[in-house]
């Protein structure tokens, strides 16, 4: 079969070295983050976070129907006040990536995560596709969500979580230069680690996230598509057990991403409970905001004797 026949991009198997490889090194995962213990001397590092992503969905996509905008709204309307009672009765703090325009349009629910004592963060402004965006338009938008963001809670956001958990070629130096201590989109690690670029450590904290520990694969539906839910809450709830027992056994971090328009369902909430619960019977657990995980991983770079170690294949650092 000719190889323009098999949907190659142009002459990438043509590339030198040089290319190949200054692809691969452009954003790259560093020194491993992970502390001896986590603070107060526990064993494991817990992180739950929550996309509120809302109306921003259809609204991206130019798709204005009361129908769709409606699965949106239950997000807010339904979804993140069972959430935000969950957490309480557990005691839990979270972390809420939430992209501007939903802060706009959900302002009071944007403050009472900051004034519930969980953060709030970055999720673009009205969850753009920051892949497809030149570099001065995503550098606004992520500029113009930061502001409105310490706007409505008066509180700065310090991590972000781009909306397609994934870089342009710009998206880290726009990071850099708007100052955010985290980021939260990519998936090199179970454990944080430190962003590389070009072979040259960044400071940049990166707390990693997958679709094994996400919620919409496993839920969403597409009425007009392919896409259709296909996994009982149940089932999902044993794989991400699984994830934490694994994280326990390693001294490491159990990080989960979650929608209160997907997981708020009350099918599907009684997984979170019965994974709290999994949680709550371990002993030394430190629940965690990405923003506090942040800060204890940032100690392996602050310690030069700390014994974290680089990912497999990436260069040490000094």
């Amino acid at each position: 079969m000719p190889s323009e026949d098999l949907d190659l991009p142009a002459g990438s198997w043509q590339w030198p070295e040089s290319t190949w490889r200054g692809h691969v090194d452009s954003v790259r995962a560093g020194r491993r983050l992970t502390p001896d213990r986590w603070p107060g001397g526990a064993r494991v590092a817990v992180a739950l976070s929550f996309d509120s992503d809302h109306e921003t969905i259809p609204l991206r996509d130019g798709e204005t129907s009361p129908g769709r905008l409606a699965q949106g709204e239950y997000g807010a309307r339904a979804g993140a006040p069972r959430i935000l009672d969950l957490l309480a009765r557990y005691s839990v703090p979270a972390t809420f990536f939430m992209p501007a325009v939903s802060a706009l349009l959900h302002p009071e629910e944007a403050r009472s995560y900051t004034r519930d004592g969980h953060e709030l963060a970055v999720h673009g402004w009205i969850h753009e596709r920051n892949m497809l965006l030149g570099r001065d338009d995503e550098r606004e938008l992520t500029a113009r969500a930061l502001d409105t963001l310490t706007t409505l809670t008066g509180q700065r956001p310090v991590g972000i979580r781009t909306p397609s958990w994934d870089f342009s070629e710009s998206t880290l130096d726009i990071m850099l230069d708007l100052g955010f201590a985290y980021d939260s989109s990519l998936m090199a690690d179970d454990e944080p680690y430190e962003i590389v670029a070009h072979g040259r450590p960044t400071g940049l904290v990166e707390i990693p996230v997958d679709w094994i520990r996400d919620d919409a694969p496993y839920f969403t539906m597409d009425r007009y598509g392919s896409v259709r839910p296909h996994s009982r809450p149940r089932d999902v709830g044993e794989i991400w057990r699984d994830e934490f027992d694994a994280a326990y056994r390693d001294g490491g971090v159990f990080q989960l991403t979650l929608h209160p328009h997907v997981i708020g369902h009350r099918s599907r909430l009684v997984v979170l409970r019965e994974l709290l619960d999994h949680i709550g019977s371990h002993r030394d657990v430190w629940f965690a905001t990405h923003a506090q995980l942040c800060d204890a991983a940032r100690t392996c770079l602050d310690d030069t004797t700390s014994p974290s170690s680089p990912a497999p294949d990436a260069p040490e650092h000094p």
